[in-house]
């Protein structure tokens, strides 16, 4: 498949029934995210946040050759030179990482081919990350002489461990599909003919259930990854599914022996 060589870098979406679909599109570069790709991520996830049609939310690279292969090195000359421009573009990384990390709906990575550094960090703030058998994953960080945010470091043990993180930081290499699952980097490896089929079944069964129960489980998971968990919170979110129409719905489901139709109220 020939790829454009002269379209602009651009972060896309698409509403596909129940699932929103973020596209990083720069086939070009591999999908390398540019400053603007970035800073379209809070605003691509906050429209679907405000959708209740959509439920699940699914982050693919365009074309066949990558996820993401990284922040466009390109643009550092200009970018990232500077104390202060170096600033910025943390800021704006923080935000975007920020946006995905809070994001009540469930997030899933759709990876084939390269997921390179800040490519990683994206598909790691994703719930859960299916990989074709020809992803590729690195952060090559050392490679370059950049450091890397403790937020993203924090998120990437939280996946796969201390020593994991280590092996991953500091020798820079390429880690093999096979090797990611290993490491519980990633959720699922499929053939790259089968990877959005699967997704799609993964997406039809996250839609299909309690939309207040997924949103608790999210963030009560998130919460006991903490050192000082809010428990008042907890315990809220508990309370808000056993108090909802979604639970009498699911009882009486039950008992009729049918599918429930959650709402989510």
């Amino acid at each position: 498949m020939s790829e454009p060589q002269n379209e602009m870098p651009r972060t896309d979406s698409r509403k596909d029934g129940a699932i929103g679909w973020l596209i990083f599109n720069n086939p070009a570069r591999r999908n390398a995210v540019s400053i603007g790709m970035w800073q379209a991520i809070p605003r691509v996830l906050a429209d679907f946040a405000a959708d209740p049609q959509i439920r699940v939310v699914v982050l693919t690279g365009a074309g066949d050759k990558a996820f993401v292969s990284g922040a466009d090195i390109s643009q550092f000359e200009s970018q990232r030179s500077t104390p202060e421009a170096v600033q910025r573009y943390e800021e704006i990384g923080d935000a975007a990482q920020s946006a995905l990390l809070n994001f009540d709906k469930p997030i899933l990575a759709m990876i084939r081919g390269y997921c390179i550094g800040g490519g990683l960090g994206i598909a790691a703030n994703c719930d859960l990350r299916i990989a074709a058998d020809d992803a590729r994953f690195s952060i090559p960080a050392a490679k370059v002489g950049l450091g890397y945010r403790a937020s993203s470091m924090k998120k990437l043990v939280d996946i796969v461990g201390a020593a994991y993180a280590k092996e991953i930081m500091i020798t820079a290499r390429q880690f093999s599909a096979v090797e990611a699952k290993e490491m519980g980097l990633v959720n699922r490896v499929v053939p790259v003919a089968e990877l959005e089929k699967v997704t799609r079944e993964y997406c039809d069964a996250i839609a299909a259930n309690a939309p207040l129960t997924v949103r608790a489980a999210k963030r009560i998971i998130g919460e006991v990854l903490k050192r000082d968990a809010d428990a008042a919170l907890c315990s809220a979110l508990v309370k808000e599914c056993f108090d909802s129409a979604d639970y009498v719905e699911g009882r009486k489901a039950f008992m009729e022996k049918r599918k429930p139709v959650f709402t989510g109220k």
